[in-house]
């Protein structure tokens, strides 16, 4: 018989995972001293040690190890077992290859051009939101700030008087041939009313998305670099943007607070 220390020693695990794996039946020792508690392990046991160890540096959770090592197990069930890890190290590594493609283009900025990205980018998804909304058509961007207000005046107008229905506005805006398609308005889960239309913005898998502070006279430059660091991740703009005023009260623009979200894919 081995020790737990002599067990776990060759084994290359500590005390405190063997006391685990007994408790979860893993693998339970040869023999428990019932004065003592103390673990005891038959030398024949350390190939299912191995074996979960392997199984386990594979990235296998418990339940995971304890169906791949039951007794009786079919070779397709392990297939299935290993197949299905091998799609989530795929995803692990791209995910590692994305993020040390970054690291490099930031490394070279640094190095060739002495300086950093002018955003950050988050990529997250987007859920759905319903909105009481009005809407608008503009043929050139420099007129969006004429109508973007105001739309958001009516809105709110018709909401009154609970002024808590105003407090996520967002606005939506669609690019096409021959202008810009406006959506304004704020979240809401009430009944229709007159002033508005309802407005259902779809779920977004994943947007880039990067905050811009101060006035919206300068929200095309944050866009332009938001576009940007997107492209250099390998992403492009598959459905309309949308801005998000996480603060914006007041005619003094210097505190506001604006999320940028460009519903993106893979270019």
């Amino acid at each position: 018989m081995l020790s737990i220390g002599a067990f776990a020693q060759i084994g290359q695990v500590t005390h405190r995972m063997l006391r685990h794996w007994d408790a979860t039946g893993l693998l339970v020792p040869a023999h428990v001293d019932e004065l003592t508690g103390y673990r005891s392990y038959d030398p024949s046991q350390l190939a299912r040690l191995h074996r979960i160890v392997a199984l386990r540096e594979l990235g296998f959770g418990i339940d995971d190890v304890a169906a791949a090592l039951a007794d009786g197990v079919a070779d397709e069930r392990l297939t299935e077992l290993l197949e299905t890890r091998r799609e989530a190290v795929e995803r692990e590594h791209a995910l590692a290859s994305a993020r040390l493609a970054d690291v490099e283009r930031r490394l070279r900025l640094i190095s060739e051009e002495k300086t950093m990205s002018t955003i950050e980018i988050v990529v997250k998804p987007l859920p759905a939101l319903r909105l009481a909304a009005r809407r608008a058509h503009v043929t050139e961007q420099p007129e969006i700030s004429a109508v973007v207000g105001p739309l958001f005046g009516a809105v709110a107008e018709a909401l009154q008087p609970n002024r808590g229905l105003l407090e996520t506005p967002v606005a939506q805006y669609a690019i096409g041939e021959d202008g810009i398609d406006v959506v304004v308005g704020y979240a809401y889960d009430g009944e229709p009313r007159d002033g508005f239309e309802i407005v259902t913005l779809p779920a977004v898998a994943q947007a880039a998305c990067a905050v811009h502070l101060g006035p919206m006279e300068r929200i095309p430059a944050s866009w332009q670099s938001l576009h940007g660091e997107a492209a250099a991740r390998g992403l492009a703009p598959d459905a309309p943007c949308r801005e998000l005023y996480v603060r914006a009260e007041g005619t003094d623009q210097a505190d506001w607070v604006t999320e940028l979200q460009q519903p993106v894919a893979p270019a």
